[in-house]
């Protein structure tokens, strides 16, 4: 298949690009490398430097099969401080993307989408059937974009697959994360040991979890890629995770023993937006798309350390 793949020089992007060249897919990256690196993408994809609002002229140049779509943006902290920006790049550029697809005859999608559309469910872990009600305007955006797509399943016959991803973490050999500014747990835990930050913050130690802080599900990148290559045969929505919650305590400690290096802990205030618990139920996941998690929360970690420590300064 000839695929798109819309902010393929991003952390998650790049693992999925590799991926796909290895299935023996052609693959065009489109990024503006406003988030992504040039370093990042696998040297047998075609990289197209643009914008979402400039996909009409890729489009024009390369007739695709189907699109995996990555570009967004994706701050929770950020989208409760600038809405406008979230709205105007994942909901309307999004939209433009489609209307592209569909005058080009390309009608297959996957959804980068994310666990964010459940808010604070009542319950874990979370079902694709519960509730969803976004805490934060960047769940807000990744909802909206998925009742999109089912309009346009409805109108225009298109064919969607949504991936509510949990966390993604960790690394392969050629790509990691590498945000500028850093605002994902693990990474940021690994600079602290690294000594390219003096502490991590934990945002808030009295929730009603067993710590007091956060829990998470982690999932590993290269597992994440994965379920892209399979979500290409299969139309549908589909959690993203390991179905383990870990909290933010509980983390730091397991990088700790990883690292061999005493990492310092300051709390702070909490952050506007965060659930207190996100763990995923990947049950529907792994029975329509044989799918799997392979790797656990140890080894995800130290594929993070192993890539950091190889690339301290990231890719630059």
């Amino acid at each position: 298949m000839k695929i798109l793949v819309t902010g393929g020089a991003g952390y998650i992007g790049s693992v999925i690009v590799k991926k796909l060249i290895d299935n023996k897919h052609e693959v065009v990256v489109l990024d503006d490398l406003s988030q992504g690196h040039l370093e990042a993408i696998d040297k047998k994809a075609i990289f197209v430097k643009a914008n979402l609002s400039e996909i009409n002229n890729v489009f024009k140049k390369f007739k695709f099969d189907a699109v995996i779509h990555m570009a967004a943006h994706s701050l929770v902290g950020e989208s409760m401080e600038n809405p406008k920006k979230y709205f105007d790049n994942n909901v309307v550029n999004g939209i433009n993307l489609l209307n592209v697809m569909l005058e080009n005859n390309c009608k297959k999608i996957v959804f980068s989408s994310s666990a964010s559309v459940y808010g604070e469910p009542s319950k874990v872990p979370i079902k694709e059937d519960f509730e969803l009600k976004p805490s934060n305007f960047y769940g807000e955006t990744k909802l909206i974009f998925e009742k999109i797509l089912e309009w346009y399943k409805k109108a225009y016959g298109l064919k969607y697959t949504s991936l509510r991803y949990f966390n993604a973490a960790g690394a392969i050999k050629e790509c990691g994360e590498d945000h500028k500014p850093e605002t994902h747990l693990i990474p940021i835990i690994l600079q602290v040991a690294l000594g390219k930050r003096k502490e991590i913050n934990i945002f808030g130690d009295d929730y009603k979890t067993k710590d007091g802080t956060c829990i998470r599900d982690y999932i590993h990148v290269s597992d994440l890629a994965d379920a892209h290559i399979l979500a290409l045969e299969k139309d549908g929505i589909f959690n993203l995770g390991s179905e383990q919650g870990y909290s933010v305590k509980e983390i730091v400690e397991i990088a700790r023993k990883v690292t061999g290096k005493e990492i310092k802990v300051k709390i702070s205030d909490r952050r506007a937006g965060d659930p207190a618990v996100l763990v995923a139920s990947s049950e529907k996941i792994k029975k329509e798309l044989c799918w799997k998690a392979k790797f656990g929360i140890k080894d995800i970690i130290k594929s993070a350390w192993d890539w950091h420590s190889k690339n301290v300064d990231g890719y630059k």
